[in-house]
């Protein structure tokens, strides 16, 4: 703890947040008040910095907005690779989809994204290329990998593959389309149990397998 302060240092707010963490503060700031209701000045006080501090990183809370979302993305942009490369190696084709659509189901389905998911589609007219970029870098990049990984599959003779792109987009939406609407239209708070989740997933998988599934697999 620090009883004293150089005079250099006393111009400013010793220990306050920077960088990553400071985005991450004025996160939790438009997540609770969304974006009308958030302030520079609550997102100072958060980060312990001064508001001129604040200000000369961020000139106003529109670029600060931008960049959070941007943050957001960056955290979470490769998190999928470890499981689609498990994916990619397994040898039982119906589990590796099973446990890819519960990974999906834990990520998708988790109150921090859906509540970045709400901001962003609320403010996606007022900030239209920051939601592009969202859906870019986040959504569409995660598709074009397990469409990736599906194609993997499909050339170990797993699947029965024609478009990888259009069959990552079914597989996601056979997994995620109710759960996700759900919650989305109920603010999270109508949450499935984890036994329910569980037989969205196989049903799934079932159908997926049903349409792309090599003949062993599919059986």
């Amino acid at each position: 703890m620090t009883t004293s302060a150089s005079p250099a240092r006393r111009r400013g707010r010793p220990g306050g947040s920077q960088g990553t963490d400071l985005l991450a503060i004025a996160r939790d700031v438009f997540l609770t008040h969304q974006y009308a209701g958030a302030t520079m000045d609550a997102v100072a006080a958060g980060a312990r910095v001064s508001k001129q501090t604040l200000y000369r990183q961020y000139p106003s809370k529109e670029v600060l907005f931008g960049a959070v979302v941007r943050d957001w993305v960056d955290r979470g942009r490769d998190a999928m690779r470890p499981h689609l490369q498990a994916l990619m190696e397994s040898e039982d084709v119906r589990q590796g989809l099973l446990e890819l659509s519960r990974i999906l189901h834990a990520g998708v389905l988790s109150p921090p994204v859906l509540q970045m998911r709400t901001l962003i589609a609320a403010e996606a007219e007022r900030f239209p290329e920051v939601a592009a970029d969202y859906v870019r870098r986040s959504w569409d990049h995660n598709q074009g990998l397990l469409a990736e990984a599906l194609r993997h599959l499909g050339a170990r003779g797993l699947l029965r593959i024609d478009d990888p792109a259009v069959a990552a987009e079914q597989l996601t939406w056979l997994a995620l389309a109710a759960p996700l609407n759900r919650l989305t239209l109920t603010a999270g708070a109508a949450r499935y149990s984890a036994a329910e989740l569980d037989v969205i997933a196989r049903e799934a998988v079932t159908t997926f397998l049903d349409r792309y599934g090599a003949r062993d697999s599919a059986a």
